[in-house]
């Protein structure tokens, strides 16, 4: 349990805290009135490939952030959204990369 989340699951699915169980499921309701279209959990970025570092034996993977959701409005806008509790310092430079490297803004809700 991270920072006094409390992981679940429900119907299969897991979710890293009540939070983001709550969130998902007041999306699934914006899907299904038509105010949001193709909702997807977990979607991974790269923010850096993977490197072998001088001398090493294995190549260190990619540094790889995930969005809790992902959707498009009405409009047609992408938004990245995620379920947030507590700003991570490692969470702030990865949000901060998420816009450098791919120009997305992240969400939190």
């Amino acid at each position: 349990m991270k920072y006094r989340n409390r992981p679940c699951e429900v119907g299969g699915e897991k979710y890293r805290s009540q939070k983001e169980l709550r969130r998902h499921r007041e999306l699934l309701l914006l899907q299904r009135e038509g105010l949001i279209a193709g909702l997807t959990r977990e979607v991974p970025f790269v923010l850096a490939p993977g490197v072998k570092i001088d001398g090493e034996k294995r190549a260190r993977p990619a540094i790889r952030y995930v969005v809790d959701f992902l959707y498009s409005t009405q409009l047609g806008v992408m938004v990245h959204e995620d379920a947030k509790g507590m700003q991570t310092r490692v969470y702030r430079l990865k949000k901060h990369l998420m816009k450098t490297v791919h120009g997305i803004d992240v969400k939190e809700v």
